[in-house]
């Protein structure tokens, strides 16, 4: 009796100790969680939801307009084969509406659960961020005090990257789609002469495939607050092995049970195993084993690098290309703001008997309507600096600018532009309002770009055909020098 109560005793114990044990787990786990939760603040979740809805709606909206490109595409090409062979126009393009309105139908309703197993491809840093707020989430209800506005921010958030993931799902399958579509109908028309028809197909796949790109480097080179709420995640042991279980990487390559025991270990070849078979494949003794399975490393290691540079070079990555057979615009695919660049410029005129010395400081803004040609419009600020025997800053007029860069060879543009001037000193802004009392310039010449460090330079040399109409008499050649913003 003494003996069963000993036991009984015993199994108590192990049984409270593992149940303290594991309320101290948890305990540790909550409250590293919440310090974790405490660094990212609700404005910075907030503005990782905005930049990723955002890359997502450029997304979706690059995905739809080439759906409906190809569509029309089709459904002219479908014309212009009946007229030829009506059997095989329909034949050709049989159920071609279902198709366009089934990847439609795709992606204004992608399935969210995106199984590792026909994932087209894979984005880390979207699969850890996503893991990392689904792992949040499912923790914020359990730490107390913790503000309801915060815990719900992260289950929207976790929900949109999961939706993210689904919407790059659905448009893997959209480009794999067209790849086979364009190709069929490439190998369809030319039989009847119409191979010239996929031009115009091409140069639409081409931009529309440059766009997802730059989406994708978004989503593969995060900004800093979202790198700082995964790092902050990463700290967190419970964050871990909810990595191991549930990320897209983890069910791709699931741990094997018993991962990091000796049990797992049982039943592999040993580094010394190896090396003896090594040695028994190479008797003759003139070549080392070691050193041999080096070299070869290395040569594969080499192979693949230049296999990587060569893909990078045309666009990068596993995405299958569509090789241009026109001279493309890189601007045609850049968001508006990123096709502006903003220039400063600084031209000084010396003094003469009516005006003193001066310099107008320009401000613009222009618009890359291709790598070549540069649209702009500005303004102009007239300093005036008095005389060497008498220095007086004054104001001494304002200019509205146009302009147009085109680039002509290597760092040489030709440089125009309209401008109207008002080179009178003022006082006040209603005396601008004067417009009798303005001045047009029309400008041509040529500029230098150049760099210095990271900012383009540039030094330009101007015509100006109305210089003679200007009172006083303005010099006919006008030297500018500015840098971009």
């Amino acid at each position: 009796m003494k003996h069963l109560f000993v036991f009984i005793a015993t199994i108590a114990c192990c049984f409270f100790n593992t149940n303290a044990n594991a309320q101290r787990g948890d305990s540790l786990s909550i409250i590293s969680t919440k310090a974790a939760l405490n660094q990212i603040n609700q404005r910075s979740i907030d503005k990782i939801q905005r930049n990723y809805a955002l890359v997502g709606e450029r997304l979706l909206k690059a995905d739809k307009k080439i759906l409906y490109q190809l569509e029309n595409r089709e459904i002219f090409l479908k014309k212009k084969l009946t007229a030829k062979d009506s059997l095989a126009a329909n034949r050709l393009f049989k159920d071609t509406e279902e198709k366009y309105a089934g990847l439609f139908l795709k992606l204004e309703k992608p399935v969210l659960q995106v199984k590792a197993s026909s994932l087209n491809q894979y984005f880390p840093h979207l699969d850890s961020l996503q893991t990392a707020f689904h792992f949040f989430d499912n923790a914020g209800a359990k730490i107390p005090g913790m503000p309801v506005e915060k815990i719900q921010q992260v289950k929207v958030l976790s929900n949109q990257l999961k939706g993210l993931q689904a919407q790059l799902q659905a448009s893997t399958d959209i480009q794999i789609f067209i790849k086979e579509r364009k190709q069929l109908l490439m190998d369809q028309l030319a039989k009847y002469g119409m191979s010239d028809q996929f031009k115009k197909i091409n140069k639409q796949v081409y931009y529309y495939q440059q766009q997802i790109n730059e989406y994708k480097t978004l989503i593969r080179n995060p900004d800093k607050l979202a790198e700082k709420a995964l790092s902050v995640a990463q700290d967190i042991p419970a964050f871990k092995e909810f990595m191991s279980k549930n990320s897209f990487l983890a069910q791709c390559f699931p741990m094997p049970e018993g991962y990091g025991t000796t049990q797992a270990l049982q039943g592999l070849q040993t580094r010394s195993s190896i090396q003896n078979l090594l040695i028994r494949n190479f008797p003759s003794g003139n070549v080392n084993p070691q050193q041999f399975v080096q070299q070869q490393a290395l040569q594969a290691q080499n192979m693949l690098n230049t296999i990587k540079d060569k893909a990078n070079k045309l666009g990068g990555g596993t995405d299958e290309l569509t090789m241009p057979d026109f001279k493309p615009n890189n601007q045609k695919t850049k968001s508006f703001l990123k096709r502006l660049e903003y220039n400063f410029n600084i031209q000084s005129q010396r003094s003469n008997a009516i005006l003193p010395s001066t310099s107008d400081i320009g401000l613009g803004v222009g618009f890359k309507l291709t790598d070549l040609i540069v649209l702009g419009v500005g303004m102009s600020y007239r300093m005036g600096w008095g005389t060497i025997n008498h220095i007086r800053i004054s104001n001494e007029g304002i200019g509205l600018r146009t302009y147009m860069d085109i680039k002509l060879k290597g760092s040489i543009w030709i440089s125009g532009g309209y401008e109207q001037n008002y080179f009178k000193n003022f006082a006040q802004i209603p005396a601008l309002k004067d417009f009798s009392k303005w001045q047009q310039s029309g400008l041509i010449g040529l500029s230098k770009k150049y760099k210095i460090g990271k900012k383009t330079s540039n030094m330009q040399l101007l015509y100006d055909f109305f210089y003679q109409k200007h009172f006083p008499q303005s010099q006919p050649l006008l030297f500018r020098v500015g840098y971009n913003l």
